[in-house]
């Protein structure tokens, strides 16, 4: 991946502020929100907020999360590097960058061609090849690639769809909020011999996740 060097100190406070010191010990994690420029994932307008505590507008009504919320949900799948991982709305891209850092291959869905088309400018501008992009409905997954060892949700979802449940491999990891459109509890699901095993976490809020399996 192509090192940049703009923001690199406003990058550095925001993983020294908002990711470890509330908590976030995964060091693999840390480095890769260390290296992965979140302003180049937002609008220029946004430059100066991109390492602010806070989601931003990436355009379609849709957002860029909280970089927390980022680290948090990728910190619970547990990567080691050699994972296949399947990533439901891609957005701009960089929760895609982060797990593109952490593990063999990303499938990523997004449900709105035009922010596929940008993110995948800008992970092509910035070096990754082991990402695979596609716009269709994420709540049925990508099961052409299935089984994946990790499922991360960027949206929230009424329920979790079972088209995600069957395509998440033996001992894989799924995290996803569940809730109403407004608000959301971020879930983790773990898969062991055919049987799922959930817990839930803190409350967040995400966009809806539109499709069959989820808001219609």
């Amino acid at each position: 991946m192509i090192e940049v060097s703009e923001w690199k100190h406003e990058r550095e406070r925001m993983v020294k502020e908002q990711i470890v010191a509330r908590g976030i010990e995964d060091t693999r994690v840390i480095q890769a929100m260390n290296k992965v420029p979140r302003h180049l994932f937002v609008e220029n307008t946004y430059y100066h907020q991109a390492y602010n505590d806070y989601p931003l507008p990436i355009g379609q009504n849709q957002t860029i999360s909280q970089p927390y919320m980022v680290a948090s949900m990728t910190e619970l799948l547990e990567l080691k590097g050699n994972e296949k991982v399947l990533e439901i709305g891609t957005g701009s891209g960089y929760q895609t960058a982060i797990l593109a850092l952490l593990c063999s291959k990303v499938y990523s869905v997004e449900r709105i061609s035009e922010l596929t088309r940008k993110a995948r400018l800008t992970l092509k501008q910035l070096g990754f090849s082991n990402i695979n992009l596609i716009v269709r409905d994420g709540t049925l997954g990508w099961s052409e690639f299935a089984p994946y060892n990790g499922i991360i949700v960027t949206a929230g979802a009424p329920e979790i769809p079972n088209a995600l449940i069957e395509q998440l491999a033996n001992n894989g990891r799924m995290v996803i909020p569940v809730g109403n459109e407004a608000s959301q509890t971020l879930n983790f699901v773990e898969k062991h011999k055919g049987r799922i095993y959930r817990k839930e976490f803190f409350g967040c809020a995400f966009v809806p996740l539109v499709g069959k399996g989820g808001w219609k």
